[in-house]
């Protein structure tokens, strides 16, 4: 099997997913910022636990070649995304240390917490799949929105992130992971129960990125 197969499993929600109208907002520029401000600091704490999950890749992994697979994703997070946060939420007043201390929502501590758990309790493939949809969804998602003709670049507030995460450096960077994640998939069949438990996995993992699209979208509704 394949991540394809695993896509191609849930296709309602990843489409649901990668096509959220919290992406769709954001690409026409017409997302309230509010809303843009709460998902970045959730975002913000939800990648630090990303982070923590891809080093626990390396705890899980059985051999240096599956360690080494993890390391880059460690340093794009930590040195990459979660600066763009930083820079981004500053220009709105809004420091590291505010973003640090802001409480977690419960669609982001569900969604981390189960991540790290199929990791835990399970093997590095079943952590992959768990921290796949994300990885996979958000390059994605900015390369169907950088291509769309109705996406606006000039003068988007929120041009900095749809090129980042359509931008090449993104691109190659879920695309060698998700050839990695493709080998380790190799060996196991689609129809056993290996298969279904992992199918099973990516499934909920895509679920709740939904609900953390639409806890972006009702903060608006929260402020009110």
């Amino acid at each position: 099997m394949n991540y394809e197969d695993l896509i191609n499993w849930c296709d309602s929600e990843w489409q649901a997913y990668t096509r959220h109208d919290f992406v769709q907002q954001l690409a026409a520029g017409t997302l309230d910022q509010q809303c843009f401000l709460h998902y970045l600091k959730q975002d913000f704490l939800f990648l630090k636990q990303y982070a923590r999950a891809y080093a626990l890749a390396i705890y899980k992994a059985p051999t240096l070649f599956d360690m080494r697979q993890a390391l880059p994703h460690v340093h794009a997070l930590l040195d990459q995304e979660m600066n763009h946060h930083i820079e981004y939420c500053a220009q709105w007043g809004i420091s590291e240390q505010d973003m640090e201390a802001e409480p977690e929502d419960f669609g982001t501590v569900a969604y981390t917490r189960y991540v790290l758990d199929a990791g835990m309790s399970g093997d590095l493939v079943d952590l992959y799949a768990a921290v796949a949809p994300c990885a996979i969804g958000y390059a994605v998602i900015g390369e169907q929105l950088l291509a769309a003709p109705e996406t606006v670049i000039d003068g988007n507030p929120y041009a900095s992130w749809l090129q980042l995460y359509g931008g090449d450096d993104f691109q190659t960077n879920v695309a060698q992971g998700a050839d990695y994640f493709n080998q380790l998939l190799s060996e196991v069949d689609i129809n056993s129960m290996r298969g279904q438990r992992l199918m099973e996995v990516f499934r909920t993992a895509t679920r709740m990125e939904i609900a953390f699209w639409q806890q972006g979208l009702n903060a608006i509704q929260e402020i009110k």
